[in-house]
């Protein structure tokens, strides 16, 4: 397996969460082993320590067929690493009074929201009256993941049914269509498309070039990676025109490593924001992080107070402390980012293969060590 890379500030030796260390050349020797037993065509790794990026690499390729080799500037899928960013977002417009977390939405819209056609199902459920901001982003709308999934039969449904399945605020169920939502919101009383918000506030001012909601034609063509699919056959993402803020994010694993040392070190959002983001909202009981809607639940992950933020998922390990996690996963392009804020140290991967999360348990707990993650309600199974 060959690596592809770029210089970013490299450092010969990671810090652990308890406090060892591994070296770099250890960190490829294992991530290039762990890639050629799973089968992993793709993976971009970066680690933070002390609150600082302290290494990025990335290894194998871009495009196995035409065996291109990725680096660290290769564009790949954010998928829902876009909510993680579009949390942070609606922070900062929190923050300059633009929208309050718990002013129920509709008193920002023109029209009842059952009056926009998108959630126009909604028309006999006036229980869209009660969702809020901080709703949508802890995912308690009660609405479904996408709204052509049918969350019951688990079956795609051609009517593509938008319905609100609980009373909004009650419990946590993810839901991708609570982000459409305050989208709509947000971009209605802005009157500014949510690519351009994010990058005014977020992808400029920390010079992330090659992010974005949206295609830009700067990114160019020659570096933008391809997926991976179990089956041989090749993804390749369409340049959207259209932001989506629950998944339309297209990054690099460098850029992306900004965004969250930004967030560690807790710069360009007031401590009472980053307080509020990262805080409890919702106690999670369900037992898997993407179940259809039922009334099933567990209570196997309240000994790490499994939760969620805004735009975060939460835990409390018992001997790392306090941790924020976001993952995006979208047919071959599977991540995921877990940062432990008591100690400092983040971890970034982004694997543009459809079998990539298989190598996420093991390559976390090789580089930081043992970890109280709910790698079973996260659906994760090692290779």
């Amino acid at each position: 397996m060959l690596v592809g890379m770029h210089g970013y500030g490299q450092t010969r030796h990671i810090t652990k969460l308890d406090g060892g260390k591994i070296t770099t050349a250890e960190i490829d020797t294992f991530i290039k082993s762990a890639m050629e037993a799973a089968k992993v065509q793709g993976v971009n790794l970066a680690i933070l320590n002390n609150n600082k990026i302290a290494y990025v690499q990335s290894y194998g390729f871009r495009n196995k067929p035409k065996n291109a080799l990725a680096d660290t500037a290769t564009i790949v899928y954010g998928a829902s690493f876009s909510k993680a960013v579009f949390g942070y977002l609606i922070m900062k417009l929190v923050g300059e009074k633009v929208l309050e977390l718990d002013t129920p939405l509709y008193h920002y819209l023109k029209q009842p929201i059952a009056s926009y056609k998108y959630f126009a199902d909604l028309k006999d459920d006036d229980r869209w009256k009660q969702i809020t901001a901080r709703m949508c982003l802890s995912h308690t709308t009660g609405l479904p993941n996408v709204r052509y999934f049918n969350p019951i039969t688990n079956a795609e449904d051609s009517v593509g049914v938008m319905k609100i399945y609980f009373t909004p605020g009650s419990k946590y169920a993810y839901s991708g269509e609570g982000f459409r939502l305050l989208q709509m919101v947000v971009e209605e009383i802005t009157n500014t498309k949510i690519h351009q918000l994010a990058k005014e506030k977020i992808f400029e001012p920390l010079n992330m070039k090659r992010t974005g909601y949206i295609w830009y034609e700067s990114f160019g063509d020659d570096n933008v990676a391809v997926g991976h699919l179990n089956d041989g056959s090749i993804d390749v993402k369409r340049k959207r025109k259209e932001a989506v803020a629950g998944g339309s994010l297209v990054t690099t694993i460098a850029d992306y490593a900004k965004f969250i040392q930004q967030v560690m070190q807790r710069r360009a959002l007031s401590k009472k924001s980053y307080d509020t983001m990262l805080s409890p909202q919702i106690a999670i009981h369900s037992v898997t992080q993407f179940p259809p809607i039922t009334q099933e639940i567990t209570t196997e992950n309240d000994a790490i107070q499994l939760s969620y933020g805004l735009g975060w998922g939460l835990i409390n390990c018992p001997a790392y402390g306090r941790a924020f996690f976001k993952e995006g996963n979208g047919g071959s392009w599977r991540n995921y980012n877990i940062n432990f804020r008591d100690k400092g140290i983040s971890i970034i991967l982004m694997t543009n293969s459809e079998n990539g999360e298989t190598i996420f348990q093991p390559v976390i707990e090789k580089l930081l060590g043992k970890t109280c993650i709910p790698w079973k309600w996260n659906g994760y199974h090692p290779y």
